[in-house]
């Protein structure tokens, strides 16, 4: 059973940091990263996507853990 990528679906090449809405997908609602078999993301997109909410994270647009 295949998932839905999100990315590919879109044509999104670049996951930018600044993208808080597209970013708060790939988030469980306790602030943690979903890991790529519940999003269906490859392992390359996967890892540009925990570096760009760490990124995100590190600035302030994000927060690490909600309440």
């Amino acid at each position: 059973m295949a998932k839905n990528n999100i990315l590919t679906q879109n044509d999104i090449r670049h996951v930018d940091y600044k993208d808080i809405d597209l970013l708060k997908q790939f988030m469980n609602p306790h602030g943690r990263i979903v890991g790529k078999k519940r999003t269906g993301l490859t392992s390359k997109q996967q890892r540009s996507v925990e570096a760009a909410v760490k990124k995100a994270r590190f600035l302030g647009l994000l927060p690490y853990v909600q309440k």
